[in-house]
């Protein structure tokens, strides 16, 4: 075993009972990442949450950095040996930045990142993977600090277990920004836009169909990390909603949850607003947590009959029904095939099943047969 001169038994063990404290109550993150650090030496630290779909790279609990850092540290991290390293890692493997100092010195990302802000080493491993997403824990030092060596590697190593395994107990310390995968692919399949925004109106999640509706960009977009209509007075109404349902204020305007965002060119969608959390919820995990769904809808596209009962009537396998919702978000064979993780021909090949057992001979006639069986039930 790695020697850890100089940490006492009662530091360790108080250290890694903090760990486990915060698997119940995620308001003592900040305290315990401090107390880690403390045992190495460190400047600085925390909890990072990763979105290597989004290109994401969101703090949570961190201290001893300079907000500008953060920022840039956000902005270039897909680009950065922590994110290369952490392709191959697996939970739990701890890493140094000063592996090879040489490249590191050499490197566009110390130059650009480390060397503005006086950081000259991190250490981290990841702790949790769901999906897309990685939360990984880490500390740094300043300059005159020496580079991390194998005393702190060794504590690391002996403390990732129970980072991992109280962030597993927790399921994500109930910090939204780490969904379950189960959530996130059930939402993708939903056809309306669905965001998730934190009580400063900061999104902090997008399904597909909100990713389609803001890269569409008629009457929705992303300014600065928030939903801004493009209708100036939305705008104002969105952002007055959105600050309503985080405060669950039912007095202020319980009436007012959906609201028109309209396009330029006379279309456009209805937004519904939804409080997520309640009450004492809305402060543990500060302003990464969901405390507001937004559904964006386009009400002239009819809502699809459930899959379930179109795929009894035609008589269509769980395979083929799969594909068929898939497809109906807009996705070509490819893309389905991706998001299924099966292969682009037995895309083709349930699709040739499909059209046999609805008697359609293209792919559109399916999709509007799919469309036009629909319930006859307007929306209220």
């Amino acid at each position: 075993m790695i020697g850890l001169e100089g940490v006492s038994a009662q530091a360790l063990s108080d250290t890694i009972g903090a760990i486990y404290d915060c698997a119940l109550d995620p308001q003592l993150w900040p305290e315990t990442c401090r107390k880690i650090a403390g045992l190495c030496e460190s400047t600085g630290g925390g909890i990072c949450v990763h979105d290597m779909r989004h290109v994401q790279n969101d703090q949570l609990f961190v201290f001893g950095y300079q907000p500008e850092f953060l920022e840039k540290l956000g902005s270039q991290y897909a680009q950065s040996p922590m994110a290369a390293a952490d392709i191959v890692a697996s939970v739990g493997d701890v890493s140094i930045l000063s592996t090879d100092r040489q490249e590191l010195l050499e490197s566009r990302f110390y130059r650009d990142v480390l060397a503005p802000f006086a950081l000259t080493d991190m250490i981290w491993f990841p702790a949790l993977r769901t999906g897309g997403r990685m939360a990984s824990l880490h500390a740094s030092r300043k300059e005159q600090a020496p580079h991390y060596q194998q005393l702190e590697i060794g504590l690391f190593k002996l403390l990732s277990p129970h980072v991992c395994r109280a962030l597993t107990i927790s399921d994500a310390l109930d910090i939204r920004t780490l969904r379950s995968e189960m959530l996130e692919k059930t939402l993708d399949v939903l056809s309306a836009g669905v965001f998730l925004a934190a009580r400063d109106g900061r999104v902090v999640y997008m399904n597909e169909a909100a990713e389609r509706q803001v890269k569409a960009g008629t009457s929705i977009r992303i300014l600065n990390n928030r939903l801004d209509p493009v209708d100036p007075a939305a705008s104002a109404a969105l952002s007055m909603a959105i600050d309503r349902a985080a405060r669950d204020d039912d007095s202020a305007g319980a009436n007012q949850r959906s609201l028109a965002i309209p396009s330029g060119n006379g279309a456009g969608y209805i937004a519904t607003l939804l409080p997520v959390q309640r009450g004492q919820r809305a402060d543990i995990v500060a302003p990464f947590a969901a405390s507001v769904a937004i559904f964006m809808q386009d009400p002239l596209e009819a809502p699809m009959l459930p899959g379930e009962a179109f795929a009894r009537l035609h008589k269509l396998t769980g395979g083929e029904l799969r594909v068929l919702l898939a497809l109906a978000q807009g996705l070509g064979a490819k893309e389905a095939a991706d998001m299924l993780g099966i292969s682009e021909p037995t895309v083709r090949t349930h699709l040739q099943h499909m059209f046999a057992k609805t008697n359609t001979l293209r792919q559109a006639d399916l999709l509007r047969l799919l469309q036009s069986s629909t319930p006859a039930v307007r929306a209220p």
